[in-house]
C-alpha cells in the first residue's frame, strides 16, 4: 500500500483462513438480510449460513478491502464428475455495488476451470439470480430450499 496523496485502498481476494468463521458467518448474515428478510426467515436459515471449521476445509476465498472481509466465496467439487457447486458468493452490503461480487464470481470460474471442471452449479436466492444470469448462469430446475420448508430456489447451471 502506498502513503500520502497516492494511498491506494488495499483491494485482493486470498484464501480464507481459520478461525474466520464467525467473521464470514456474520458477513453471510448481513448479505441475506439485505434482502429485506423477516427476522423469522433468517433465524430458519442461520444454521445454514453459518461457517464452520468443517466448511472452511472447502475452497474458501475472501475479498479484503483496507483489511476488512468485505464478501467471500465456498466452492466444493460436486458429485458429477467435472462439476463444481458454488456453495456461497456473499457480499458484505456496506460493499455491495464495488464489483466484489463480479470478481468472486469470476474467480469462482477460474478455480473450477483450473481444477478441470467443465461447469459449475449452485442454488441460487431468488433476489441474486438476475445478478447470475448476468454472469452467464442460467435456471436448470427448482430445488427445497435447506432451510424454509415449502420454499423452492432456482438451482443454476453454467458450462464453458
Amino acid at each position: 500500500m502506498r502513503k500520502g496523496r497516492d494511498m491506494v485502498e488495499e483491494k485482493r481476494i486470498r484464501r480464507a483462513r481459520v478461525g474466520e468463521e464467525k467473521v464470514l458467518t456474520d458477513l453471510a448474515i448481513r448479505s441475506k438480510a439485505h434482502w429485506g428478510y423477516d427476522e423469522a426467515f433468517m433465524a430458519a436459515c442461520r444454521e445454514e449460513l453459518t461457517m464452520t471449521p468443517e466448511r472452511m476445509r472447502h475452497q474458501v476465498e475472501v475479498a479484503v478491502e483496507a483489511d476488512r472481509i468485505v464478501a467471500f466465496i465456498e466452492l466444493v467439487p460436486e458429485g458429477e464428475e467435472g462439476v463444481m457447486r458454488l456453495v456461497s458468493l456473499f457480499v458484505d452490503p456496506a460493499f455491495m455495488g464495488r464489483g466484489w461480487g463480479r470478481r468472486l464470481w469470476e474467480r469462482s470460474v477460474a478455480i473450477a476451470r483450473g481444477m478441470g471442471c467443465r461447469a459449475m452449479i449452485w442454488d441460487a436466492d431468488p433476489f441474486a439470480e438476475g445478478f447470475y444470469r448476468r454472469m452467464g448462469g442460467r435456471r436448470i430446475e427448482e430445488v427445497p430450499s435447506g432451510s424454509i420448508p415449502g420454499r423452492r430456489l432456482p438451482r443454476m447451471r453454467i458450462d464453458w
